[in-house]
């Protein structure tokens, strides 16, 4: 019998209680939106919503039948049983991908994987946190925006950006940059990623060739006109023959799959047929042809880089996959988050995401509102929610983004939380947010490179703030660690909350909410980064300065 994705409606629930209906209908939103829902990945070529279907009905079955009071455990995505706690104690608790540091490397991934002993729940696909491209949009306009007031002016109107991966993490990229006002041009391997794009209103319009692509953008520029280009291509490919033409775009970077060699990059001179094949039938092949082309892609990355252009590492391991290829400068290449987005972290400020469970964008507008009244002097949130309500269309469950710091994402979860008790919206509202944030990931290739301590690769930091979530009540906590090409490169925390409108949702909330963004304040305070004793001070944090 076929799977139907699709999401619930409406305030009829089938759980016995809105904090395990929600969970579930956050499960069913992933796989809404998923890139590949038939196989439960949701993103990334191998971030998983469960291990299996007969995990995933488990996982649902359990949902519609534990009370308060019951805890259901998960492990990488196979529901191991339930243990009775108490009912401030979360829903669901789980760990994915999780290895053991000497193994933790992608071939023994693979074969574990291969023994459906483990799976890899992404950061926000396994916890069951993903809202669509529009988690990554925020966070990629704010880059560009970034960069725009650190190199161009107010915004990145008439400029050039250059990038690749449409997939459901690189699928954010062209529509952050038109709301930069950028002409931007993104290569994309698979024609129906380029076609979804463009159907959900992410992306513009779609070009036959390099030569169609590049008179698209550049009489864009000259008009300074924000246009989003797809043209289906290899990256490794075209940015070296866009280099030859001497062509130098003022901003570039890439978002393709490039952490996992087998189930995510696509080698130059393949086809996405032979490369399916070669997953399973030369997978060591595969790998050292996709390392080849990293090579070549990143070194096209770095003349760009030479000849002016501002180039950055967009998270996806592209820039360590090349070095390993002989790529010796690869690192000359910057980290988003070290070059752009550190003094925000360091304040914990991040990407922070509620969902409407009733399925009614009117309660994402009306807490669109209510943020508007509640922040009028913080520009990066009233910008934000005007350009969002313009240009972001909804993905499955109506959400929204926004980045919101400590203190902030607190009273902004209990105003919600009364607003649903006094029926101001159709329903309970999920608050979760990304694991790339202040205290909840240690990636010292992405979240954590270059700290001022030396700490990058101490992963004490998302453990303790998983452990803080629980002892908090939040309704979901879960510990991720890389898969495939991500395996032994970082360790993560999710937490998600229910708001119920119930007296005991407002004690989780102000808890959890609270002592999560505290924790990330004290994991920068603990590194020596001046912003993080400034909101210390600020908010009577009880840090031990040793």
């Amino acid at each position: 019998m076929a799977r139907t994705f699709t999401v619930t409606s409406g305030g009829q629930i089938r759980c016995r209680g809105w904090r395990q209906e929600g969970l579930l209908r956050l499960l069913e939103n992933v796989l809404a939106v998923g890139e590949d829902p038939e196989n439960l990945i949701v993103y990334a070529a191998l971030g998983r919503a469960a291990r299996d279907w007969p995990s995933h009905d488990k996982i649902v079955d359990a949902l519609k039948t534990i009370d308060d009071g019951e805890t259901l455990l998960v492990q990488s995505g196979k529901p191991i049983g339930t243990i009775r706690t108490h009912a401030k104690a979360p829903v669901v608790i789980m760990a994915n991908c999780n290895m053991v540091g000497q193994w933790a490397k992608a071939e023994k991934f693979y074969e574990l994987a291969n023994k459906n002993l483990i799976c890899w729940g992404g950061l926000t696909a396994g916890d069951w946190q993903y809202i669509g491209s529009q988690g990554v949009i925020q966070g990629t306009y704010e880059i560009f925006m970034r960069i725009a007031a650190r190199h161009f002016g107010e915004d990145l109107a008439g400029r050039f950006v250059l990038t690749s991966g449409l997939g459901g993490m690189g699928g954010a990229q062209p529509l952050a940059g038109t709301m930069a006002k950028a002409a931007i041009l993104c290569i994309e391997m698979d024609e129906a990623r380029i076609d979804k794009r463009i159907a959900i209103g992410f992306l513009d319009s779609k070009a036959a060739s390099l030569d169609e692509a590049l008179a698209m953008i550049r009489q864009a520029q000259a008009e300074k006109r924000w246009l989003s280009v797809g043209l289906c291509g290899n990256a490794a490919e075209i940015f070296p023959e866009i280099v030859q033409r001497g062509i130098v775009p003022d901003v570039v970077t890439d978002q393709t799959s490039a952490h996992d060699l087998v189930y995510g990059y696509i080698p130059a001179g393949y086809t996405l047929d032979e490369v399916r094949k070669m997953r399973t039938e030369n997978p060591a092949l595969l790998m050292q042809e996709s390392m080849a082309s990293i090579v070549r892609h990143v070194t096209a990355m770095l003349e760009f880089q030479r000849k002016g252009a501002i180039v950055f590492d967009n998270g996806n391991l592209i820039r360590t996959h090349a070095k390993n290829g002989g790529v010796e400068k690869a690192f000359d290449i910057p980290i988003f988050t070290e070059a752009f987005l550190r003094p925000l972290f360091a304040r914990a400020i991040g990407p922070f995401r509620w969902i409407a469970l009733s399925n009614d964008a009117d309660d994402i507008r009306k807490i669109d509102d209510l943020l508007l009244q509640m922040f009028p002097d913080n520009k990066i949130v009233t910008n934000w929610v005007h350009l969002a309500r313009a240009r972001v269309p909804f993905e499955g469950l109506p959400a929204r983004i926004a980045w919101l710091g400590h203190g902030e994402r607190t009273r902004l979860g209990l105003a919600v939380n009364q607003m649903v008790r006094e029926h101001e919206l159709s329903g309970p509202i999920a608050f979760t947010r990304d694991h790339l944030d202040a205290g909840a990931m240690a990636h010292p290739n992405i979240m954590t490179e270059n700290m001022k301590d030396g700490s990058d690769a101490v992963a004490d930091w998302p453990l303790l703030n998983a452990m803080v979530a629980c002892s908090s009540q939040a309704d979901l906590v879960a510990i991720h660690s890389g898969g495939g090409g991500y395996s032994g490169y970082m360790t993560s925390a999710g937490v998600t909350l229910i708001a119920d409108g119930t007296q005991a949702a407002k004690e989780r909330l102000q808890l959890a909410l609270t002592n999560d963004t505290t924790t990330g304040i004290m994991r920068y305070a603990d590194a020596g980064y001046d912003e993080s004793f400034d909101e210390i001070a600020k908010a009577g944090i009880n840090h031990f300065r040793l």
